[in-house]
């Protein structure tokens, strides 16, 4: 059985009852600071969707004001045309059968994967093995795209993918603790204003549910919207 640190205990002592201002937790968040590291801040959407139906997904992809404080490694799957450009923008790997290959051979060392769509017949069959761990390129997200260099520098610099899981939330990076509490709460609205735009049509009653912040190794905060 898992067992809370004192630290964390202790923290959660410190947590509110019931949902603040966003000021207030972005306060309280950053509070937390008796780890070592530079704690992530995640925002966390419950909404009112019914993830079984596939009308009323949600998913995409965001660039947020000030970034989320760390690079990812971006591939792209590209003809040859292309790979230089890819790999100027930022992309660790590009190209097409040889690429393909390595990761069916079980390399996933890469956080996003781009693809044009000149490739994407080929990339399909990779649905089996980049699929459960959300990093099959698809155009809902902008990972499927003519424009790979740029597609490939966006991703690179931090441009976030959200996709609600079976329970119907949202989970997405929003900053690192050490931001700046302005620059914090401009990502965090960007974000939620994001999630509010994409509100399926077939979503009825009350939308976003639940908001909270969390950092890494700290309890979280609920949040008012």
């Amino acid at each position: 059985m898992h067992t809370q640190s004192k630290r964390y205990r202790k923290e959660a002592e410190q947590v509110p009852e019931g949902p603040v201002s966003l000021d207030q937790a972005v306060d309280k968040i950053k509070s937390f600071k008796s780890t070592k590291f530079d704690q992530t801040v995640e925002c966390v959407l419950v909404l009112g969707i019914d993830p079984k139906q596939t009308d009323q997904l949600v998913r995409g992809s965001l660039s947020l004001p000030h970034g989320v404080g760390k690079q990812k490694k971006v591939i792209a799957f590209c003809d040859d045309s292309l790979v230089e450009a890819a790999r100027k923008a930022g992309a660790i790997e590009a190209g097409s059968d040889e690429l393909i290959k390595k990761v069916t051979d079980g390399w996933m060392d890469f956080d996003v994967a781009i693809a044009s769509p000149k490739v994407m017949g080929k990339v399909g069959k990779l649905g089996r093995v980049l699929g459960p761990q959300g990093k099959m390129p698809s155009p809902k997200n902008g990972t499927v795209t003519d424009d790979v260099a740029t597609a490939v520098a966006e991703f690179t610099a931090g441009k976030i993918e959200f996709r609600n899981d079976a329970g119907g939330n949202i989970h997405a990076v929003v900053g690192k603790q050490s931001f700046e509490k302005k620059k914090l709460i401009e990502n965090i609205e960007a974000f939620v204003n994001h999630i509010k735009r994409a509100k399926p049509a077939g979503a009825k009653g009350t939308y976003i549910k639940k908001a909270c912040l969390s950092a890494t190794m700290s309890p979280g905060v609920e949040v008012t919207i």
